[in-house]
């Protein structure tokens, strides 16, 4: 009702109609789910687009160093942490370039991540002229980079539960801090750590953002707004 309305703003809530609220609510479905929607077939589809202006390069990376299965894995990766694919062109540049050393599409995407740094952040800056970050303490992250290390290649670090717990509430009061200060929640750790720390607190603190230290531009001003820590870090 209008008056409902009225009292809304006046509370400072933003209030729109229930056709904006319902596209609203699908293009934050669709966004979450960007990763599940592209398939082979899509894939395809961007390529044959880019073609038509980089023929050569498409020719040259599928299938003669990638699958058609590893680049839609890579775009997928980079859908699921909320990058966008729409500069094609680097990261099929990319893949072409580093193709030849790895074939795993985690491995790739991680490689592709820093080209496309500054497009990342600009999403995160807003109107901001310093980039507002959280970090881990060093200790901490010291724990985690050495717990990798032991768990093997390819796998996650296994931390002892009551760690693991500590971590995990400190990430989310991390988070609940800097957004009443009126930040976005961004964790920047170092390159070795962030694609397992980015799928671990992906679905315990979804609003956060993982960047690694070479993901950010060099010109970038970046500002420390809070320092992550756990118990029992010795």
């Amino acid at each position: 009702e209008p008056s409902q309305r009225d009292l809304a703003r006046t509370l400072g809530y933003t209030v729109v109609d229930s056709s904006t609220a319902i596209a609203t609510h699908l293009n934050k479905i669709l966004r979450d789910n960007a990763a599940e929607l592209l398939s082979h077939d899509e894939t395809q589809q961007l390529l044959d687009k880019l073609s038509q202006k980089s023929p050569k390069l498409v020719e040259d990376l599928v299938p003669g160093k990638l699958s058609l299965g590893v680049v839609t894995r890579v775009l997928q990766n980079l859908l699921g942490e909320g990058v966008s694919i729409r500069d094609i062109r680097t990261i099929m540049e990319t893949l072409s370039e580093e193709g030849g050393k790895t074939q795993d599409p985690d491995e790739l995407t991680a490689l592709i991540r820093p080209k496309l740094g500054r497009m990342i952040v600009q999403g995160l800056v807003d109107m901001q002229e310093n980039l507002p970050v959280m970090t881990l303490d060093p200790s901490l992250e010291q724990l985690l980079h050495n717990s990798l290390q032991q768990a093997g290649q390819g796998k996650g670090p296994v931390l002892e539960p009551g760690l693991a717990e500590s971590f995990f509430k400190a990430i989310r009061e991390a988070l609940n801090e800097v957004e009443e200060q009126g930040h976005p929640g961004v964790l920047v750790t170092s390159p070795t750590i962030r694609p397992w720390l980015a799928k671990m607190l992906k679905h315990r603190a979804s609003d956060l953002t993982v960047l690694s230290y070479s993901e950010i531009p060099d010109d970038q001003g970046v500002q420390v707004v809070y320092t992550v820590q756990a118990q029992n870090t010795d």
